[in-house]
């Protein structure tokens, strides 16, 4: 048994080498917002790991608050971890009438169902302990009528609906607390930044003093949103894009041509599929009739491989539906079929090693009926992804200028393996429904690290079968030795 586990560590060690080796791949100690992968999770729903806090809890009422907390999420980090997030955001933490944080009372305090100030603070230490940052909402509308500011009066509130109100951002003494109250949280809480939500009616030149206001006292500080805006946010939705890009996934054979939009100048913007505020891509799947494994698989190649910051929900790795709120909201369920869980921790590990993977100049090559094929580089690295989002087998030829002389495509994902023709063309064939990332690797007739593997596999195999013949001849002697004693 010993020999067998051996083995296969080994040969694991030597793939892993042969891999990534020759790509010169590496891992930023500096990151910037393009560089990061997020992890979105609502409190409440992820992990359940204190009963000191489960007040008013009820599990089976979607509506109702479900038991998550601060330190759920703490004991959880292994799963994120694993699947090489290098961000968490958290959904509103403050003392909240809702499950989802949204109907603020405080922004001072932290809501007592997800935990203690002390608690909180130990989780963000131990997401910064595993080299991830970890930002926190902050509705800026949208609370409760019953927040302390408007219950005291100190604050110019507008009524709206359903017992929530909206600030007057147009008072300089509202603008002036609510600046002081997110720069407050994020140094109370040494967060690594801040997403302004529901600022659809917030004036751009107060949101940009607020990026300012955090930017001063914590100069690298992300300041995020999620919704479309002209402030000088680090990274904010681009709405057409991500609409062409669910579009473009949600079913097969489809007319992917509006991904042209997808570009350089787009890699600062946050991407997603699935979302928290609205359907999950699994809901849009199901709608269409469509499988959501191989959806997804496709689909969360393009996420972590197009330009852009990818934003991932949590529960997307294991394709939780729901067209809205709560139903979109489910509780985590860590114990699922982990296939998706791998293919995400693989595109997140060549985004964290490769600069040109998450970083490199963009480059369309083909795109056309549901096949798409792109191209990512520096001056180090040359990346091919190529999608076949279509239910029959394509291909598209590349001239070596695309790709450089003497080069070998060596795909990651199933192994495929393109030489340059005698006429200079790279043929890329995929079958239908598959995604292939492939690294251009110098092409020097053979590879040195899978030579190295097949000859220890070779060796560690007859000296497996020596050891055993050895053990056997010894136990004969053995039993022969018993029976003249006998």
């Amino acid at each position: 048994m010993k020999a067998n586990k051996w083995f296969g560590l080994i040969a694991t060690f030597l793939l892993l080498v042969s891999t990534l080796s020759p790509a010169g791949v590496f891992a930023e100690t500096e990151r910037t917002i393009e560089d990061e992968s997020i992890y979105d999770l609502l409190v409440d729903r992820f992990n359940n790991a204190d009963g000191k806090n489960d007040f008013d809890v009820n599990t089976k009422d979607l509506t109702a608050f479900s038991g998550g907390d601060f330190t759920g999420v703490a004991t959880r980090l292994e799963h994120i971890v694993r699947m090489g997030f290098t961000l968490i955001s958290l959904g509103p933490v403050f003392e909240t009438e809702t499950y989802d944080g949204s109907k603020v009372l405080d922004y001072a305090k932290l809501d007592p169902h997800f935990g203690t100030s002390e608690e909180f603070s130990k989780m963000i230490k131990a997401i910064h302990k595993q080299d991830m940052s970890v930002i926190a909402d902050f509705p800026l509308a949208g609370v409760s009528s019953n927040h302390v500011w408007a219950k005291e009066g100190t604050v110019k509130a507008l009524p709206i609906a359903d017992g929530t109100i909206d600030w007057d951002t147009s008072d300089a003494a509202t603008q002036k607390a609510l600046k002081e109250a997110i720069v407050d949280f994020i140094e109370t809480y040494k967060l690594d930044g801040i997403r302004l939500t529901k600022i659809d009616k917030i004036d751009t030149a107060f949101l940009n003093e607020i990026i300012q206001a955090v930017k001063t006292v914590k100069p690298k500080a992300y300041v995020l949103t999620n919704e479309e805006s002209d402030a000088d946010f680090d990274s904010a939705p681009n709405n057409e894009k991500m609409n062409a890009m669910r579009n473009s996934f949600v079913k097969y054979d489809v007319d992917s041509s509006p991904l042209s939009i997808v570009s350089n100048a787009t890699e600062k913007e946050l991407i997603q599929f699935d979302e928290l505020t609205g359907p999950r891509f699994t809901y849009d799947i199901v709608e269409a009739r469509m499988f959501p494994p191989t959806r997804w698989k496709l689909a969360i190649t393009a996420l972590f491989s197009m330009p852009g910051v990818p934003i991932m929900p949590y529960g997307t790795e294991i394709a939780v539906n729901g067209e809205s709120a709560p139903e979109s909201h489910q509780i985590m369920n860590f114990k699922i079929d982990e296939e998706l869980i791998d293919h995400i921790g693989d595109l997140n590990q060549l985004r964290n090693q490769s600069e040109a993977f998450r970083n490199g100049d963009f480059e369309m090559l083909h795109n056309e009926n549901g096949f798409t094929v792109y191209k990512l580089s520096n001056d180090k690295e040359t990346w091919i992804v190529a999608l076949n989002n279509t239910t029959g087998t394509a291909n598209v030829e590349i001239p070596k200028e695309v790709i450089g002389d003497n080069k070998k495509l060596r795909g990651l994902l199933d192994g495929d393996l393109v030489r340059e023709g005698k006429d200079g063309i790279y043929r890329v064939v995929l079958e239908r429904e598959v995604a292939e990332i492939y690294i251009a690797d110098e092409d020097k007739g053979f590879n040195t690290p899978y030579l190295i593997a097949s000859i220890l596999i070779y060796v560690l195999f007859f000296g497996f079968l020596f050891m055993a013949w050895r053990k056997g001849r010894q136990g004969r002697k053995d039993r022969k030795a018993e029976t003249k004693a006998k």
